[in-house]
């Protein structure tokens, strides 16, 4: 059904050359492309990597991520301790799909307000997600509006850092790494996918337990994760990979700065 939906749309968007053609239809697949999924993401990445070097050279705590952390350990084992690499690696991978991908080089003003006005949508949605296994776990508790301080300033820009990094690493990287390893193994290709965003869902989740940057484990929060893990990845299916980020940074910055409560059990 969805081969049947895509292709015809996509088959009219190329043939517009600029011409009128369903609005609807261009930016459900445009906003799934790389190049504006690049355009959007860059202003946060410019953001977070800015923001944090104005914190390091405050002299003020690390607010990298783990992502982030754990990638740029893994490439100073490799021997590359250059600063701009990571954020250089991101942007490179997505130029290289679109030009493999061949996608038109044509970004709508229009296509980024859609990106941004999904993501939050999509945050809010995990939010209720959240409430709901509040509900479940029956943890509700007050919420509160959180003053704006330099360490807020500092969780915003480890929020927007987990954003892009756990998306790039667990979504853009690992998601199909491990379908198509599983493909190698002849699992068919619906099992595949399932297996696939389970297993990276709980990568995922179990990543925020590990290392310096670790949480304190628990079950609520490591059962959430997951269940983020889960969303995310659909999400990243469905609509691509700059909502996916858009989402993510969206909602911990809504939980983890305005709803301070929830802060210890963010994705």
């Amino acid at each position: 059904m969805t081969r049947m939906t895509v292709e015809p749309c996509e088959a009219s968007i190329e043939a517009s050359s600029g011409a009128a053609f369903d609005s609807s239809c261009d930016y459900w697949i445009a906003s799934r492309r790389p190049l504006p999924s690049l355009v959007f993401l860059a202003p946060l990445l410019v953001a977070y990597e800015a923001g944090v070097l104005w914190f390091h050279s405050a002299a003020q705590a690390n607010v990298r991520n783990g992502a982030d952390h754990w990638m740029r350990v893994w490439l100073s084992e490799a021997g590359l301790h250059q600063t701009w690499l990571l954020p250089a690696l991101v942007t490179l991978a997505l130029i290289a799909w679109h030009f493999l991908g061949r996608h038109p080089h044509r970004v709508a003003a229009d296509t980024l307000v859609g990106m941004v006005a999904e993501s939050l949508l999509f945050a809010f949605c995990l939010i209720a997600l959240g409430q709901v296994q509040d509900l479940v776990f029956q943890k509700l508790g007050p919420t509160s509006l959180a003053m704006w301080s330099p360490e807020a300033a500092a969780n915003l820009i480890g929020f927007v850092g987990a954003g892009i990094y756990e998306e790039f690493l667990f979504r853009l990287c690992l998601l199909p790494m491990v379908f198509y390893l599983l493909r190698l193994v002849n699992m068919p290709v619906a099992w595949a996918a399932v297996l696939a965003v389970i297993l990276t869902s709980v990568m995922f989740s179990s990543a925020h337990y590990v290392g310096a940057p670790a949480d304190i484990f628990s079950i609520y929060g490591f059962l959430f994760r997951a269940i983020a893990g889960v969303f995310f990845a659909a999400l990243f299916m469905l609509r691509g990979f700059g909502i996916t980020v858009g989402c993510h940074a969206a909602y911990d910055v809504l939980v983890g700065i305005i709803l301070v409560s929830h802060q210890s059990e963010g994705p």
